[in-house]
């Protein structure tokens, strides 16, 4: 302390009022009030004493039975006098709600907001208060661990204040690492299970009149008990006393376990990972490579951290015909990041289609049914800050929809109706859409087309659609938007593909009944001809396959004409429109068993 104060309040001594052990115990009427005067007594007398009084609030009816008068009256004579000097300490809401209504208590105190600090200041409260830390979870904390605690709490905690936010990451680390450390190694744990496993033997011989083979246990789990303490003995001798140290990936890893977003370094495995992206989306997702490049882009530029802080880490606008791929890409996307498509959070816009049901997605207003539960959209997105938004159909959403994706798309974030500050920071956007696609069927000639007609028709859709697009959403809506991508329609190669993932997808199904599946060139190049459809994309080919192989898979699997362990051959008969699937089960080959050598 360097005693850099005014002289009036040089030598002074700061004492708190506890409030609680004033109230506690009083029984009778007047007790409460004798305690507070006897207290304030002896602060007229030192007179060298500055009152502080947490949650101050909590003065405003303490104490107050019927008739009596509550702690604040009692004080505010005296704080008119100048007898005592009072700090106290209380929340903006709370100071609203107590204290402001008092008006002559409100007139007795000055206000001082005290704003959140910044990061540089955090950081050098955080550097007083390692010391404590740093005693208590037995570690060393370094400078770097501080600064990172700071820097990520200030950008990733958006619902709490520094320096609290960052005290708790310092804090967590300190805990998880001296827990790390003290749990007891692997070797221990299988000494405690032979211990219980020779004491249980025992117990049997003992059962059983086996004196003699009981004895012998007995030395053995004496020996093993003998054996464990000089492991633990070693072991504690050995580690528990290092200092262990707390660093930046550590402070890196507790903060993505609270929040779910990855802010560790990239590691050689992820790194690799990310950049065969575009590979790993194609396993689902057949042909769209724009659109995979663009997406897969947006997600490396967001884990190597150089995406606008500001701004979500993409916004795209999925536009084309149905069935292409559009909301597949997206799961495919969320099965990328988390391993689920759990982790996608899917809004059907033709949902909120009409004025009022635009609020149910950040919340309904004060005095309307719901205004507990928070908003569909926003409470997802605090939940898990860090996934894939997606808006599908969004054309079909109320135009108020859209102004409040304003601020999303550009701040990257929202307000709901409690007045939480929601971050969609740390967020893909995506929005698919239909538009300029509906009449594609009368500019495509039926069948499949060539590559010229295929690519003369992608750029006419693609004008089609920007027209459409600038005509039904607004300037400043489309001009937040990362990228608006327009899937081109399927070729005749790609539902090919897509016959094959249907047909994978089957075979998963037929595993449990032990069976297998194939189809020949053939028969997938029927199935594309019969399930493709230029205006309706990939999911009447669903419905093909449901409709010629499925159902008379299942017909023949009832009759007993195809048994468990058999390999289903599906081939073509005839051509053209007379041509029919046919069904041949073959056993699958065993793997012959081979005798032990002598």
């Amino acid at each position: 302390v360097r005693g850099d104060v005014p002289e009036t309040i040089k030598d002074k001594q700061l004492y708190t009022l506890d409030l609680g052990s004033l109230v506690a115990g009083s029984r009778y009427r007047g007790d409460f009030e004798e305690r507070l005067k006897k207290v304030l007594k002896e602060i007229r007398t030192r007179g060298d004493i500055i009152l502080f009084i947490d949650e101050i609030h909590t003065l405003v009816g303490a104490g107050a039975a019927e008739g009596a008068i509550d702690a604040a009256s009692i004080l505010k004579p005296m704080l008119a006098r100048g007898e005592l000097q009072t700090i106290g300490a209380t929340t903006l809401d709370e100071y609203r709600k107590h204290i402001e209504k008092d008006a002559a208590l409100e007139r007795r105190f000055q206000p001082i907001q005290v704003k959140e600090p910044s990061v540089a200041h955090a950081i050098e409260i955080l550097k007083g208060l390692r010391d404590r830390y740093e005693a208590h979870h037995r570690v060393t904390i370094t400078d770097g661990a501080l600064t990172s605690a700071a820097t990520l709490a200030e950008r990733y905690i958006s619902d709490r204040f520094l320096p609290d936010k960052a005290i708790d990451l310092i804090d967590e680390a300190g805990a998880r690492l001296r827990i790390r450390r003290m749990t007891a190694p692997p070797e221990l744990k299988a000494m405690d299970e032979r211990i219980a496993a020779v004491k249980l033997e025992k117990e049997s011989a003992i059962d059983a009149q086996d004196f003699e083979g009981a004895a012998s246990l007995r030395d053995k789990e004496q020996k093993l008990i003998a054996e464990r303490a000089e492991k633990e003995r070693n072991w504690k001798s050995g580690g528990m006393d290092d200092v262990s140290e707390v660093d930046e990936d550590l402070i890196a890893e507790v903060l993505a376990n609270s929040t779910g977003i990855p802010v560790f370094k990239l590691t050689e495995e992820e790194s690799s990972r990310l950049l065969k992206m575009e590979v790993e989306l194609h396993k689902r997702v057949v042909g769209q490579d724009e659109a995979i490049r663009a997406l897969s882009q947006a997600i490396r530029r967001t884990r190597a951290g150089l995406k606008d802080p500001k701004r979500p880490g993409g916004s795209f606008i999925f536009a084309g015909p149905t069935g292409v791929g559009k909301t597949e890409l997206a799961k495919a996307l969320a099965e990328f990041l988390f391993g689920e498509e759990d982790a996608l959070i899917t809004l059907d816009m033709s949902e909120y289609s009409e004025k009022h049901t635009v609020s149910r997605l950040f919340g309904a207003p004060p005095g309307y049914v719901g205004y507990e539960e928070g908003g569909q959209l926003t409470e997802k997105v605090r939940r898990r800050p860090f996934s894939v938004v997606l808006f599908d159909e969004v054309e079909k959403a109320h135009a108020d929809l859209f102004n409040s994706l304003l601020q999303i798309l550009e701040d990257g974030r929202l307000t709901d109706s409690q007045g939480r500050v929601v971050d969609f920071k740390n967020t893909v956007i995506i929005m698919t859409t239909n538009l300029g696609t509906r009449d594609i069927s009368k500019s495509v000639a039926t069948g499949f087309q060539s590559g010229t007609d295929t690519q003369t028709g992608y750029n006419r859709m693609r004008a089609r659609v920007t027209e459409e697009l600038k005509q039904h959403f607004r300037p400043e809506f489309l001009n937040r938007v990362d990228d608006v991508v327009v899937f081109p329609q399927l070729t005749q190669d790609e539902i090919i593909e897509i016959v094959d993932m249907f047909v994978a997808r089957l075979e998963k199904r037929l595993k449990d009944k032990d069976m297998g599946i194939e189809l020949t060139t053939a028969a997938k190049v029927l199935l594309a001809t019969r399930g493709y459809d230029p205006a309706m994309g990939a999911r009447p080919l669903r419905r093909t396959i449901q409709r010629e192989i499925e159902d008379q898979l299942s017909e023949k699997i009832l009759f007993g004409e195809l048994h468990a362990g058999d390999i289903v051959v599906v081939d073509v008969d005839g051509a053209g429109d007379e041509a029919k699937f046919t069904f041949a089960g073959n056993a699958k080959p065993r793997i012959p068993e081979i005798a032990p050598s002598a």
